[in-house]
């Protein structure tokens, strides 16, 4: 499955750097599409794709050594406006006939670097500070650029920090544009993209929303959908976005296995409704799940088996509604299932560079592989951003499209050890206090997401009142991030993170420790297993 989009890309080339996704986000936020691809696409690939533009992202390597990621210089013959970035920038260098050298020297964090006159004339920087603060990160440096290419900018310690050749539009830097700490990053972009690649802004949440509405139509037809709704943004989205286009064609359903966060279920049923109108199914599916997780403490098999279920639950639900609808004269199968897979469960699961498998949840890497439905993936070009300012063109419940994101396999994946009520009891309670806390402490728009886990197969010792206490301890981990590919742990006032810890510890049996996780990973990382 590719990405659902008919718009010309800007190709991120990923060369291994932690960076990449986060150059496609900057791309994004200029209002242009961008997708992901591996530094092993050839030049023939890119000529299919027909991108607008390419930037070489950074990368760990050295371009020189015999274990280096690769790229087809080819790709520099094909008129395409490309910027190369750290890695990329040398890479390219390197393939155009200049020199890259280990120089002795380290340039990491905050340098100057300063503009040359060509630098200054450049439509990269148009306007922009001649003595500006960017962000380093190498070792090796372009110690001779090719024929044809003026240096743009230098530093203390890198003579050569960028250089053009603005009759091809090849373009690069040794520095990081994307991440903020480079000063004028955002505007670089804008002047790459824009003025430099002449590239229209033209991304927006309604452009989206009518060139997938169209596909969707084209998809379907005169069939009949049905929608994995959780109750989280990214489904609800897609059953909006879905109904935008064929209406009643569509029903959700809300599977409820007994994983669910407190309150989830009213929220679909009422907030939901209400605002779109959708035609909904609940089923009750705890029994369930439950029977088939009983005993099992594997992270992974908990994954496989809720995913496993899931579909089995559309497929049983897809066949009553046909029984159901057969006097009505209503078509009698139904063969689409929308699901509300992104862009960074398409990366992050493989599918998008060809990366290491992270995420293996129900719509990304957990489908049987007897599944019976075509699958209909309205967000899968999108980061969760996009897909929160489409939600609100569309007109979905702020609720909804402003909460906490949530693992399709629910809870289950916040308890270390084995599912049991009991245990979803005790967490469902925790988790409901600290995500009141933190929206009474105003830290909804600070705070992306807090992973609440029960440590079940862990029991501590403790002192409440005169009496000895044996409980489990609650982990939180308050995360940070902009584009769900990166993170960081979010720094809570130690009075919120005291007020939290009181209520937990008093109020939720069975809980006598309150533990912060500060750990700073991806967030497709961060439930714990």
């Amino acid at each position: 499955m590719t990405t659902t989009t008919d718009a010309r890309p800007v190709l991120v080339v990923d060369f291994g750097a932690q960076y990449a996704q986060l150059i496609a986000r900057r791309v994004r936020e200029a209002n242009v599409y961008s997708e992901v691809v591996p530094h092993t696409i050839t030049a023939e690939e890119v000529r299919a794709k027909d991108p607008i533009a390419i930037i070489l992202s950074g990368g760990p390597a050295s371009v020189y050594t015999h274990d280096a990621a690769k790229f087809d210089a080819q790709v520099f013959e094909l008129g395409i406006p490309t910027l190369g970035i750290c890695y990329g920038f040398q890479t390219m260098a390197a393939a155009l006939g200049g020199a890259v050298e280990e120089t002795g020297k380290r340039e990491n964090g905050h340098t100057e670097i300063s503009l040359t006159d060509a630098g200054t004339a450049s439509p990269l920087f148009t306007g922009q500070s001649s003595q500006q603060i960017a962000w380093m990160s190498h070792r090796d440096a372009v110690s001779k650029a090719p024929e044809g290419f003026e240096v743009y900018a230098s530093s203390a310690s890198t003579e050569i920090a960028a250089f053009g050749d603005e009759a091809r539009k090849l373009y690069g830097v040794q520095w990081h544009p994307e991440v903020k700490h480079t000063q004028q990053g955002a505007e670089f972009f804008d002047a790459f993209l824009h003025r430099a690649a002449g590239i229209p802004d033209d991304w927006r949440p309604a452009s989206i929303i009518d060139e997938q509405v169209e596909r969707i139509r084209e998809q379907i037809g005169q069939d009949e959908v049905i929608c994995a709704l959780s109750g989280g943004v990214d489904s609800a989205v897609a059953a909006a976005l879905v109904q935008r286009a064929v209406g009643e064609q569509l029903t959700c359903v809300f599977v409820d296995h007994g994983l669910m966060r407190q309150d989830e279920r009213r929220q679909v049923e009422e907030d939901f409704v209400a605002a779109t109108g959708v035609r909904l199914v609940v089923v009750d599916a705890r029994e369930q799940f439950l029977g088939h997780l009983a005993g099992v403490s594997d992270p992974e098999q908990k994954r496989k088996i809720i995913g496993r279920e899931f579909i089995r639950v559309f497929e049983t639900t897809a066949a009553e509604l046909v029984a159901e609808s057969r006097e009505d004269d209503i078509p009698g199968e139904i063969k689409y299932l929308v699901q509300g897979t992104l862009y960074p469960d398409v990366v992050e699961s493989g599918g998008g560079t060809g990366t290491a498998n992270i995420k293996s949840h129900h719509n990304v890497g957990g489908l049987p592989e007897d599944l019976t439905f075509e699958l209909v993936e309205p967000l899968r070009a999108l980061f969760k951003d996009e897909v929160r300012a489409v939600g609100r063109e569309l007109g979905v419940p702020e609720a909804i499209v402003s909460r906490q994101p949530f693992p399709g396999p629910g809870l289950g994946i916040r308890i270390v050890g084995e599912i049991t009520p009991e245990r979803l009891d005790l967490l469902r309670e925790a988790d409901a206090i600290v995500r009141h806390e933190l929206t009474a402490a105003g830290l909804d728009d600070e705070i992306w997401q807090c992973p609440v886990v029960l440590l079940a197969d862990v029991r501590s010792v403790g002192v409440q009142g005169d009496s000895r206490t044996y409980g489990h301890p609650i982990v939180l981990r308050p995360v940070t991030s902009e584009d769900a590919m990166t993170a960081d742990w979010t720094r809570v006032p130690y009075d919120v993170l005291a007020h939290i810890s009181n209520r937990i510890t008093n109020e939720v049996q069975g809980v006598n420790r309150v533990v912060l996780d500060v750990t700073s990973k991806p967030p497709g990382t961060i439930e714990w297993e």
